[in-house]
């Protein structure tokens, strides 16, 4: 007959309960090593994924950077020129673009002898009139695909002083031969209709609207 001591019994139970702790701890022990190494997997590839982000806004700023060159120097080119046909002393146009509020913003400036002006608030309503009239021509020869080619102006060119109304005619008719761009215009000034290839005119009375229809170009 044998018989086991109680305290060596107790200790056999200890050890048991050791051994169970020690598993569970290897087994949590291989859990984390597993997490960190795809945690540090996890990391290389948003390394990598940053870097490739890093490139492509780096990419995508210098092509903004060329783009908003290339529209500038339309826009300005367009303006100016347009300006450069009516006035003795004209203004260029200059655009200006610029980062406000996480987007990017175009600022326009006349400039004369390399110094800076507001259009609206330091020019004449005729410089004004012209520069607007081009921006809209600019604006229609930049879309791609392009829109119908041609545009409907409401008074245009109605702050133009007198004496430059009959340029601002041939600047419209010459825009519209090179750009093959048809203008149809409302307007009241007549010296605006002499190099229009057909004028409809209408009049009024007692309510009753009536249109001639004269061709100056056969």
């Amino acid at each position: 007959m044998s018989c086991l001591n109680p305290s060596r019994k107790s200790m056999m139970g200890d050890i048991s309960d050791f051994r169970k702790i020690l598993e569970q701890r290897k087994g949590r022990r291989d859990q984390i090593q597993d997490s960190i190494q795809n945690l540090e997997l996890s990391i290389k590839e948003k390394g990598r994924e940053l870097r490739r982000h890093e490139q492509a806004r780096t990419i995508i700023q210098e092509v903004a950077l060329k783009t908003q060159k290339q529209l500038s120097y339309h826009i300005s080119e367009i303006t100016s020129l347009a300006l450069n046909t009516i006035f003795p002393e004209p203004y260029a146009l200059e655009a200006d673009f610029v980062q406000r509020r996480n987007k990017t913003e175009c600022d326009l400036y006349f400039v004369r002898n390399e110094e800076r002006v507001d259009p609206l608030s330091a020019s004449g309503g005729g410089a004004v009139d012209v520069s607007a009239f081009a921006l809209r021509v600019a604006s229609w020869s930049m879309q791609r695909p392009r829109s119908r080619n041609t545009l409907i102006l409401d008074e245009p060119l109605r702050f133009l002083s007198a004496e430059y109304q009959i340029l601002g005619a041939q600047m419209l008719k010459q825009i519209s031969e090179k750009l093959q761009l048809q203008f149809i215009i409302v307007t009241h000034e007549e010296k605006l209709t002499e190099q229009a290839d057909r004028i409809f005119t209408v009049k009024i009375k007692n309510g009753v609207s009536s249109i001639t229809t004269q061709n100056n170009k056969e």
